[in-house]
């Protein structure tokens, strides 16, 4: 009995074989085409490929060689061209010939020719040849530019030529409009239609002499024009340029509505060009009404921009100038309450976005006074206590015109009081921003999302007919890219409103020009506050970690610019760094993460440093002299470091120290014998680090170089000319200790135990025969160095064979550059240059050679102990 499957099963067998059917049709189909590759006889110039016979293709088995250029893609290059050709040839003729014929014969040429390029795409369209028919319709457009002139020259050349050409662009695009909506299949005729539709309005305002605000409002209808075509238009191209000519003709009529507003002598004359404004704002907020997400968020952004623009201009004509950016700024605010208005959603949020390009603008004009306040003390560090300004603008030493500035603060603790208010009542915030912030798609929960035909979900209806021709500027996945968490944009606030404050207050002393000494102790006192901030904030975890990041940064910013006004007098200086580093010192103590503690702790390591130089100035110590000074700091950072042994803050702290103990070595430098000191108490210094055995790999080397290079600068200060008679006692016992060491511990590193006696030797008496006329210092130092080399080489010990070797070649180099100058000078001038380039060449030629040399190179000298 034969088994019938049921109707689920045998449907589903059937379409298994089918699939495996169209597989291995699609195999054979493969198969074939690389046949007829194989068997199609190579190119004359074609190469063989790598591994392959010539004219075999490389991959035998599922290797489909590309296709040779449609027909269709040569026959659209070949009318592309053609279609140019004529057009050069028609302008030629219109240009040039136009003069050699009658009125007659000028009418006719035109008139068939233009005839015949309108009425052939047509003919060719029936024949399924669109591609010449684009090509013909674009030689059309072309004559029929040519025919308005020949029009204009000859049959009205007493006429004005820009009225003319208003007249001329209208009817050519009503032409145009009715030619391409007859010929549906073109796609050139409706966007030409387009573009000459730009040019009536303003060119017959241009021609009337009407003035520039009649010229704003002809651009502003010609902007909504293009808007109504955006959205009804037919077609994707006539969209396009729709979008694109809207926007230009929109943002030509808001800049000249924006120029005559801000140019306006009173509130009246700032009317006439709000009401523009506000149109403008109304047909931007219209269209963004329907536009898909990204040009309803565009929209949003140009309606409120606009309308913060027309109702700020009238009150800001009316201000001085100094208060004009606190009306936009108040405008700008205003614009908030979008949030209620019952927007569509993208076109709020595009309003919102507005708001804040305003506030943006206005900190922008506010940030050059405040950088005046922040980086004009520097100009006291050429004259330092040279005495106590009388104000604090005079302790600026800037030029800014304070009296027009005198808004700035105004602005900046407006908006850091909006700030402190969001972050202060956030919950209430977050509930009524709700409808802006919900997500957009199935993705993120939209209502009705992934059912089909519902607002959001893929496949939804279009907002209206023909949408499919906008380009895929929103779409399903528009919604859910990443977006900043509450927790982040609450700190985000708080920061801003932390930050604006400070800046606030620094710049109200400015504008009041407080004296100097309530100057000096309100920085500092600011500092204190913001260091409380850090550390409240920090140790809060509300925010995130925003608040306390930007509190530290300010904290750092406003000591710097503080410690540096503070230089204009001696107890100013004093008493201000003090507090610095009692207060990032305290700030430490008190931190509780790991980063803000050792930032606090730096400071106030560079805030003793900078104390005990300022001793040094007090007590008239040249400044070799201070040097020794300044390593009490770091001597105190190597005592906190063997206190604190492995906490994260001790790295910091002792590295800020060493940075210390750097200037005072380049205080020193001037002076030989106070050079050698400071370079013995570094080498103190780092011998006391080295006792702890986290320290000791780097600590240890760097107190042994301290002290070979400290002995190094006695003795060259002492002007000894034979330092052998010092250094060799040093070298022989430190030679037998590090033959000791290996004879223990073989696999020690010849550095270890050879390095620093050879070392004590070899480079002083390398820099002294450098400065010696004598022959017989380097023909011995020589022969030291050969020798070194030579048991460094046999016996594999890679001190002494660079050792020996750098010093051999140096002292080489010694004896043979006085010949070596000599045969440099007798050289024609263009022989060294030749020299090497060619052996650039050479170099180049052998690169690979020469890079496996120093591969190999390397790699012995690695093997070497």
């Amino acid at each position: 009995m034969e088994h019938v499957p049921p109707p689920a099963e045998e449907l589903a067998l059937l379409d298994r074989e089918l699939a495996e059917l169209d597989a291995r049709r699609a195999q054979l189909l493969t198969r074939r085409t690389w046949l007829l590759a194989a068997l199609r006889p190579p190119a004359p110039t074609a190469a063989p490929g790598w591994g392959a016979p010539s004219g075999a293709p490389a991959q035998p088995w599922g290797y489909v060689p590309k296709q040779p250029s449609a027909p269709r893609g040569a026959q659209n290059v070949l009318l592309t061209l053609g279609g140019l050709l004529l057009t050069v040839a028609a302008v030629a003729f219109t240009l040039v010939s136009w003069g050699s014929m009658g009125i007659g014969g000028r009418s006719a040429v035109l008139a068939a020719v233009t005839l015949g390029a309108l009425i052939a795409p047509a003919v060719l369209l029936r024949r399924g040849l669109v591609a010449t028919a684009e090509a013909l319709a674009a030689l059309a457009l072309v004559l029929t530019l040519l025919d308005v002139y020949a029009v204009h020259a000859v049959a009205a050349p007493d006429t004005d030529g820009l009225g003319f050409t208003a007249v001329a662009a209208a009817v050519l695009a009503a032409l145009w409009t009715a030619y391409g909506l007859a010929l549906g299949t073109l796609r050139l005729p409706l966007p030409a239609a387009v573009v000459l539709a730009q040019w009536p309005l303003l060119f017959w305002a241009w021609a009337a002499g009407a003035p520039a605000l009649v010229a704003g409002w002809a651009l502003l209808a010609t902007a909504v024009l293009d808007g109504a075509i955006a959205l009804w238009g037919k077609g994707a191209g006539v969209r396009v340029t729709a979008c694109v000519g809207g926007s230009a003709m929109g943002f030509s009529a808001l800049m000249v509505g924006l120029a005559l507003s801000t140019t306006a002598s009173g509130p009246l004359g700032a009317a006439a060009p709000g009401a523009l404004l506000l149109a403008a704002a109304a047909a931007a907020l219209a269209g963004a009404w329907r536009a898909p997400q990204g040009f309803a968020r565009a929209g949003g952004v140009v309606a409120g921009l606009a309308a913060v623009a027309a109702v700020g201009g009238v009150p800001a004509a009316a201000l001085p100038d100094g208060w004009r950016v606190l009306a936009y700024l108040l405008c700008g605010l205003a614009l908030t309450g979008v949030v209620r208005a019952g927007v569509p959603r993208d076109a709020a949020r595009g309003v919102l976005a507005a708001s804040g390009v305003v506030v943006a603008g206005a900190l922008v004009w506010a940030l050059p006074p405040l950088a005046a306040v922040l980086l004009g003390p520097g100009t006291l560090l050429s004259d330092v206590w040279a005495g106590s300004p009388e104000g604090f603008r005079s302790a600026l030493g800037s030029t800014l015109p304070w009296s027009e500035l005198a808004a700035a603060p105004v602005v900046l603790a407006l908006v850091a009081g909006l700030l402190g208010a969001a972050y202060r009542w956030w919950p209430s915030v977050v509930r009524i921003t709700a409808p802006l912030a919900a997500p957009r798609t199935a993705d993120t929960g939209t209502p009705g999302a992934g059912v089909p035909g519902a607002p959001g979900a893929a496949g939804a209806a279009a907002p209206w007919p023909g949408w499919s021709g906008w380009p895929a500027w929103s779409g399903p996945g528009a919604g859910a890219r990443k977006r900043p968490s509450g927790a982040a944009l609450r700190g985000a606030a708080g920061a801003g409103a932390a930050a604006l404050g400070w800046g606030a207050i620094l710049l109200s002393g400015a504008l009041l020009d407080v004296p100097y000494a309530l100057a000096v102790a309100g920085e500092t006192a600011l500092v204190g506050g913001l260091l409380a901030l850090a550390v409240r904030s920090a140790g809060s975890g509300r925010g995130a970690t925003a608040v306390p990041v930007c509190a530290l940064v300010a904290a750092v910013a406003g000591a710097v610019s503080v410690g540096v006004l503070s230089l204009a007098s001696e107890g100013a200086s004093y008493a201000v760094f003090g507090a610095l580093a009692a207060l990032f010192a305290g700030a430490a103590v008190r931190a509780g993460a790991e980063v803000p503690r050792a930032v606090f702790a730096v400071a106030a390591v560079v805030w003793g440093t900078v104390l005990t130089g300022l001793a040094g100035r007090s007590l008239g110590l040249a400044p070799q002299e201070t040097a020794p000074l300044v390593l009490v700091v770091p001597a105190l950072t190597v005592l906190l470091g063997a206190r604190l042994r492995r906490n994260p803050v001790a790295l910091p702290v002792e590295l800020t120290g060493a940075l210390g103990a750097l200037i005072a070595v380049g205080l020193a430098v001037s002076d030989a014998p106070f050079l050698a000191l400071v370079l013995a108490l570094c080498g103190v210094l780092a011998a006391g680090a080295a006792v702890r055995p986290e320290r000791r790999p780097v600590a240890g080397y760097l107190a042994a170089a301290l002290f070979v290079l400290a002995t190094w600068v006695r003795l060259a200060a002492s002007e000894v000319s034979f330092p052998e008679a010092y250094t060799l006692p040093v070298t022989v016992p430190a030679l037998m200790v590090g033959v000791l060491r290996r004879r223990r511990d073989p696999e020690a590193s010849s550095w270890t135990a050879y390095g620093p006696g050879l070392a004590a030797t070899l480079l002083p008496s390398m820099a002294v025969a450098w400065t010696d006329t004598d022959w017989l210092r380097p023909l011995l130092l020589g022969v030291a160095a050969l020798v070194i080399t030579l048991l460094g080489a046999r016996y594999r010990l890679q001190a002494l064979l660079l050792l020996g070797g750098v010093v051999l070649a140096l002292d080489g180099l010694h004896e043979l550059a006085p010949y070596v100058v000599q045969v440099a000078g007798a050289l024609p001038r263009w022989l060294p240059p030749a020299l090497a380039g060619l052996l650039l060449l050479v170099v180049g030629a052998t690169y690979e050679q020469r890079l496996r040399d120093a591969r190999r190179l390397r790699e012995a000298l690695g093997r070497m102990r």
